[in-house]
């Protein structure tokens, strides 16, 4: 049987991948990785660039073209067959990783390599290779003792089960529940998207009438929208409650044994390495210096945005007093509400902009921006093979010709797939001989399908969030760094890896950008002036009310990570409340199990490390000013960001490049003005 995964292709045979292939392909690689490392570490003489790094760069991306495709698949095709292929790997793969954090031949011939005269020799790329090994051995714990080793590969194999547990048990816990209803007044006021969506739910189950889900867009729709006060409670109960003990499918995936375990073994790791608390060890590699300088940051934007905060949520009570007599306004009403609102205040609804946003003129609309700004050419490619009928696939060339990147696109929810957006890497950018390999990368999103032969519609949320990802999509695929460990997203500091995301979101919000795409899916027609108008007048509302919540989850995940006490009983939930208590003006219900669908931090990598969002925002804020200042198509200031950002990928300190484009320290101002916190000037 030939084995796809181990076929040396351009790009992944995605129609003929299955489950059967993937542990086969894994452990051969493993092996065969294993064999080169022991040949790396018993080569006489002084270790050199191509004699050490480089090889190992080479197997590290063998590794990476076979088990990328695997775990996308994981994340967009779920199945049966496949989780249990995916699962199969974990043990083996940590087990892999952990050898080589811990392998001391290794860590000698890095430090050898560090301390000879050939380091002096070359690039800043190479050196900061070879400077965040050494670090990341320390922090895989290769100074440690034989007992201490033992245990903390064994806590890393468990952890990375759990995090494959915690986002199954989610996922099973989001597509079991539904609700069926044939009554249409029972769905009064859910715009038409998303009952075109939920009847397209219940045609597939082969059941009458509207199916209501728990795919985002659907929930989306009924909070916001739905007149019925009664279905917007179930179904923001069954949301809420996803993989826990209380709800519809109460104890069912419950992943709060899931998180006690997973918060007790990060403890535990930290503390074999040295560190007090897990919150330490997630900041060493990040900009941030200390989990006190973070509190300290998130703090302070907590007491500027709190009190305006406040006074949004008491007009939000107030109105919906004064509009349907609703003595207590409960989390199930707060999207409802906002929305009338919304309505009342700037006579906007999100559905008036959707007909602007037909999906595909939004992607090609995007690529124009980043034509204008880059200098870039982007061009879809209809040959290559996809795991589903909606995937697209897109090639990026420079002004020169060069083929810089190459993308899949997976736009829409469906079942079996997780939910959220996100950037993913299939290969890395690097130089191999002669040769540079193309970085190539995934997007995914969970918008809203096409229906019944009309066109796939957004919402300017979602618009947002598609520009968000391919700003991701942007700092991997155009890096020009040759080592494939601090190219593009690779290396870069979290904390400053939302820079270019958020950055790119800023041109979904200017005239002159939004002409390029938004035009009425059936007349063609521009945003109309007034449209845009309050569009633009409604940009801040309730924006205190969202940052104090990023604040509340970034707040929350700190803390648990800075405090958890292995030797005390349940802490999730009470220091929630202590956190709310401190910033939050929407108190959920006491049913609300939130942390158990908080993917980020306990199967995403973001532990100890949602601050990110809010701190990379200050440098994406600051960063637009220039922009603002000097034209926000000015090719030269494009092209800057280009060199000093995109371009150089993780090979260099993120504030060290960030000061290069801004010409100073990054300011907080700007996101302030941005969020409506002060007035802009």
């Amino acid at each position: 049987m030939t084995n796809p995964l181990l076929q040396p292709n351009q790009l992944p045979q995605f129609t003929a991948i299955e489950p059967a292939h993937v542990k086969p392909a894994i452990e051969e690689i493993l092996a065969q990785n294993r064999a080169t490392i022991a040949e790396l570490t018993n080569l006489q003489g002084t270790p050199t660039w191509h004699t050490l790094v480089a090889p190992l760069e080479v197997i590290e991306d063998r590794l990476e073209k076979a088990w990328s495709p695997v775990s996308h698949l994981n994340g967009v095709m779920n199945s049966e067959a496949l989780r249990e292929a995916y699962n199969a790997c974990l043990p083996a793969l940590s087990a892999y990783h952990t050898e080589m954090g811990q392998n001391a031949k290794l860590y000698s011939a890095f430090r050898e390599l560090r301390n000879s005269d050939g380091y002096a020799a070359l690039n800043q790329a190479q050196k900061q290779t070879i400077d965040n090994a050494l670090r990341d051995f320390q922090l895989a714990g290769v100074a440690l003792e034989n007992d201490a080793k033992k245990r903390y590969a064994e806590i890393a194999a468990r952890l990375a089960k759990l995090a494959s547990s915690f986002q199954e048990n989610l996922l099973d816990a989001t597509d079991a529940w539904h609700q069926d209803t044939e009554d249409a007044n029972f769905l009064a006021g859910i715009p038409e998207t998303a009952l075109g969506v939920m009847q397209q739910n219940a045609e597939q189950a082969e059941v009458k009438g509207w199916r209501i889900s728990l795919d985002m867009p659907v929930v989306q729709a009924v909070l916001a929208h739905a007149h019925n006060r009664a279905l917007r409670q179930t179904v923001y109960t069954a949301f809420s409650t996803r993989a826990s003990d209380v709800g519809p499918n109460a104890g069912q995936w419950d992943n709060h044994p899931v998180m006690t375990e997973i918060l007790d073994l990060r403890q535990e790791q930290a503390e074999l390495l040295g560190f007090s608390n897990y919150a330490e060890l997630s900041l060493a590699p990040k900009m941030a210096d200390s989990a006190a300088q973070v509190i300290t940051f998130l703090e302070d934007l907590a007491t500027r945005a709190l009190p305006i905060a406040q006074q949004e949520y008491a007009e939000l009570v107030e109105f919906a007093r004064e509009r349907d007599g609703l003595e207590t306004l409960e989390a199930w009403d707060v999207g409802y509400y906002s929305e009338r609102l919304r309505e009342t205040r700037f006579a906007l609804s999100p559905e008036d902009l959707r007909p602007y946003f037909q999906a595909d003129r939004v992607m090609s609309g995007m690529f124009e921006v980043v034509k204008r700004l880059f200098g870039i050419h982007i061009t879809p490619r209809s040959d290559v093979e996809t795991w589903h009928a909606d995937v697209r696939f897109y090639e990026i060339h420079d002004e020169q010709g060069e083929l810089r990147g190459q993308f899949y696109t997976d736009l829409y929810a469906r079942s079996h797939k997780r939910g959220g957006a996100w950037m993913a890497t299939c290969q890395s950018r690097m130089r191999m001989g002669n040769q540079v390999q193309t970085p190539v990368a995934f997007l995914t999103c969970n918008f809203t399908p096409p229906v019944a032969g009309k066109p796939a519609l957004i919402t300017h949320d979602e618009v947002l969030t598609l520009f968000h990802e391919f700003g991701h999509g942007l700092h991997h695929m155009l890096t020009r760094i040759d080592a494939a460990s601090v190219a593009g997203i690779n290396g870069v500091a979290w904390d400053a890896v939302e820079l270019p995301s958020q950055f790119l979101e800023n041109w979904c919000w200017e005239r002159e950008a939004l002409d390029l795409f938004a035009r009425h899916h059936e007349t063609d027609a521009p945003i109309p002036e007034t449209l845009f108008q309050r569009m633009t007048a409604a940009r801040h509302f309730h924006a205190a009310m969202q940052m104090v919540r990023q604040i509340e989850f970034s707040l929350f995940d700190l803390r648990l990570h800075a405090e958890h006490d292995r030797t005390v009983g349940e802490q999730i939930y009470p220091l929630l409340e202590q956190v709310r208590d401190q910033v939050a003006v929407v108190r959920p219900p006491a049913f609300n199990r939130f942390p158990n669908s908080f993917a980020h931090i306990f199967a995403g990598g973001y532990a100890a490390g949602y601050y990110s969002y809010k701190w990379a925002e200050v440098l994406s804020a600051d960063a637009f000013a220039r922009f603002s200042e000097e034209g926000i198509f000015n090719p030269v200031t494009g092209r800057s960001f280009l060199e000093h950002i995109l371009e150089k990928g993780g090979s260099e300190d993120a504030a060290k490049l960030f000061y290069e484009f801004r010409g100073r320290e990054p300011s907080i101002e700007p996101l302030l003005a941005s969020s409506g916190l002060v007035p802009s000037h």
